[in-house]
């Protein structure tokens, strides 16, 4: 149980984490993926190498410990770690090794004269209430998802049955259960887990699930990233018939009930969460604006597609933006927003993409009026929040 002290004491460390979170964080990696090998397949190699691992982590602390007295300011980013834990699979076990490097890693790098036997019990005591936390939340999805008519828990064999090139850098991968049985239903914007042998070692990478639910299959609509080590594997190695590892579906960033007019934007192959639920919201018969940002028109995927639909639905508006410099999609502003937009602002608007497109695309629905309850967004890679 956490005490009142010890709540203080967490507090009382919060200018250290802002001052040296990352550099902490960094060293808790080094040790937890250096001693434990056996929990490297729940992290992404290239978000290590990158630093996205840690700078997301050392957040995530450092919003823990300054809301240790209100968990519910923490706002959505509970919910997005559970939902990323879920779909990788994270299990009970897992926890306490993770508490131990950390508090390792606070010893060693603060140094005992400012990491005192008070300062290691007292987080101790709140990375435990923050394990029984997650650790109940996560409990609760696995038995659901395994309750449910389709579902599983667990690892769950699914065959390529269909691998189609959607763009010069995105491919689609059509999944059937090698078992035959139903596929459980997935919100329109959720994602699912994978996991693959590459070069002998285990890896786990979370997949946007890019169509409706069907029943039947799974699709999933991935890009060839130059670092990527298992979407390079997806491209070049896995194919039509090969058999692939599948966890269940998983996921806040989700289509709510509304018939508010939606706004839907993305960047890249963020696109990917967003065609579903442009599928649902066409069906419900209210007014979408679809807004999609790439590098270039070869880069694109699903134009055609989209399009058609625009033929065939009225009420559907699609706008296309293309940086000519064929950097990263972010380059608009909230004037080209504003003309994309419906001329009532109460609007719901979902969004993925890059962090730094997904920043300027926050920033243009609040100086536009959007209200923030109705703009919900969605990270590919470690959970963030967006500033």
């Amino acid at each position: 149980m956490l005490t009142a002290e010890q709540r203080a004491i967490v507090q009382s460390t919060v200018p250290l984490l802002e001052a040296g979170g990352e550099a902490l964080i960094t060293h808790f990696y080094q040790r937890l993926l250096g001693e434990h090998p056996e929990v490297r397949p729940l992290f992404n190699s290239t978000h290590q190498k990158t630093g996205a691992q840690p700078r997301a982590l050392a957040f995530s602390v450092l919003m823990y410990a300054k809301h240790i007295d209100r968990l519910e300011n923490l706002g959505d980013l509970p919910a997005q770690i559970v939902n990323k834990h879920v779909a990788l699979q994270v299990q009970p076990e897992h926890y306490p090794i993770v508490g131990q490097c950390l508090l390792s890693s606070i010893r060693e790098v603060l140094g005992a004269e400012i990491a005192t036997d008070a300062v290691i019990d007292a987080w101790a005591a709140a990375y435990q209430q923050l394990a029984d936390i997650l650790i109940g939340a996560e409990a609760q999805a696995y038995a659901r998802n395994a309750s449910v008519a389709g579902g599983w828990r667990g690892a769950r064999a699914f065959r390529v049955a269909r691998k189609q090139a959607e763009s010069s850098e995105i491919t689609s991968f059509y999944l059937a259960a090698v078992d035959g049985g139903a596929v459980m239903a997935h919100a329109p914007g959720q994602f699912i887990g994978l996991r693959v042998m590459v070069d002998g070692q285990e890896q786990r990478r979370n997949y946007s699930l890019s169509a409706l639910a069907n029943g039947q299959e799974l699709r999933i609509s991935v890009k060839r990233e130059a670092g990527g080590v298992v979407s390079r594997h997806l491209h070049d190695v896995v194919q039509e018939g090969d058999v692939l590892d599948i966890f269940p579906p998983a996921g806040h960033f989700t289509l709510a009930d509304s018939d508010k007019p939606l706004v839907l934007i993305s960047g890249g192959v963020g696109i990917t969460p967003t065609l579903p639920m442009l599928a649902s919201a066409l069906g419900s018969g209210r007014p979408v604006v679809f807004i999609h940002c790439a590098r270039t028109p070869e880069a694109q995927g699903f134009r055609a597609r989209i399009d058609a639909l625009a033929l065939q639905h009225p009420q559907l508006q699609c706008h296309y933006h293309y940086d000519e410099t064929g950097a990263t999609p972010r380059h608009f502003d909230a004037a080209q927003l504003a003309g994309w937009l419906p001329a009532s602002r109460d609007v719901e608007a979902y969004f993925c993409g890059p962090k730094p497109f997904m920043a300027t695309v926050l920033q243009g629905l609040r100086a536009l009026g959007v209200p923030a309850a109705q703009t919900h967004y969605e990270f590919f890679g470690p959970s963030q929040v967006l500033q």
